[in-house]
């Protein structure tokens, strides 16, 4: 979703790490040679790298080794560059989130920050992330957070600026990086895409199919395992085009933001209408909900988080709270020092703890 500014206009190969070197620094006035740029080491073991069941697709849910359909109930955190020039990146991020309830953490990479970093610079924070979830028996979603226009190259921030080329180039890098890592069990190939009703040029769903059909076959080449997940326009809300074109590839899903903003009340036949009803034939995630608690807002079954958590849960959608972070919003921590939660904070992570609600009857043909 958009920083906190924007939420209030809008409420490695098998198993082994590969690691890209960077050159040496020249002397002062010497001329860097093309010769003596970044390179692949040899690939290193990661002991930790089967400690999590790997998660597939079976039919309409994930699944684990067993084929047990798992429901994911998860946190999406700030980007890790932000929070590792806030001193906020360490293992006890994590262990709050576990602690919140979380069985899957969202971690995503802004464009910006994956350029400023450099790739070796971030994959480090990325593979510390990693870390910390296997030991936590904590699954990890690796997002490309960008929003607007992959189609045209318009983007709705400059921290989201970005283009065909980047966009397909990190997701090699990843699938190169993290092949074999079960811990990593979901690759979102773009955050949220969207034309903005024209300002940010034009993009038809079948140019977008296609985009996501391009980055799955990079990703594919070198990680056959990790879960690929598409979303759809509106920023990554709608996903009725699915009714009549598919993106054409097995295995994957399909993720919604279904905000309380997008539609109005009554929400739940708008929600089945929109994006729901994709369901019954594909996995999903709905990889970020949130909500604002304002004064005089009630704390029962009526209210936004209540009804989107039980919805989604009913058709077995995974939901994944945004954003474990006090400065971007709908803000689920008030501060880091202790993890003080705000009023969502307090709804999501009981409803994290609590038995999941009973799937809904499947209608009789």
């Amino acid at each position: 979703m958009r920083r906190t500014v924007l939420c209030a206009l809008f409420i490695a190969l098998s198993a082994t790490t590969i690691l890209v070197a960077d050159p040496a620094p020249a002397p002062q006035g010497a001329r860097i040679s093309i010769w003596d740029g970044p390179r692949h080491e040899p690939p290193q073991p990661n002991p930790k790298a089967a400690l999590l069941p790997r998660i597939s697709v079976k039919g309409n849910r994930f699944v684990d080794p067993t084929g047990a359909p798992v429901l994911f109930r998860g946190l999406s955190i700030a980007d890790p560059d932000k929070l590792e020039e806030e001193g906020r990146w360490n293992r006890d991020l994590f262990v709050a989130m576990k602690d919140f309830g979380a069985n899957l953490v969202r971690i995503p990479v802004h464009p910006a920050a994956w350029r400023a970093r450099t790739k070796a610079g971030y994959l480090k924070l990325l593979d510390q992330a990693v870390d910390w979830c296997s030991d936590l028996g904590i699954h990890v979603i690796i997002d490309w957070h960008s929003i607007g226009n992959l189609q045209s190259g318009m983007f709705q921030d400059p921290s989201y600026n970005t283009d065909k080329t980047e966009t397909l180039d990190f997701w090699r890098t990843i699938a190169m990086h993290f092949h074999g890592n079960h811990t990593v069990a979901f690759y979102e190939l773009f955050n949220e895409p969207t034309h903005y009703s024209g300002m940010l040029g034009a993009m038809s769903w079948t140019q977008w199919r296609e985009l996501n059909e391009e980055m799955i076959g990079v990703v594919r080449f070198w990680d056959k395992e990790a879960v690929p997940l598409v979303a759809g326009f509106d920023w990554a809300y709608d996903l009725t085009p699915l009714r009549y074109d598919p993106v054409r590839a097995e295995g994957i899903g399909y993720v919604t933001h279904p905000y309380p903003n997008k539609r109005s009340q009554p929400w739940e036949p708008r929600w089945e209408e929109d994006y729901a009803f994709a369901a019954d034939r594909y996995p999903m995630i709905a990889t970020e909900i949130g909500y604002y608690v304002r004064p005089g807002d009630g704390d029962d079954a009526d209210h936004y988080g209540a009804r989107i958590t039980q919805f989604l849960e009913e058709r077995g959608i995974s939901w994944m709270a945004w954003v474990f972070d006090p400065k971007w919003g709908p803000q689920l921590l008030t501060a880091f020092d202790g993890f003080k939660r705000t009023g969502s904070g307090e709804f999501f992570s009981k409803a994290m703890h609590r038995p999941p609600a009973p799937l809904l009857a499947t209608p009789k043909s």
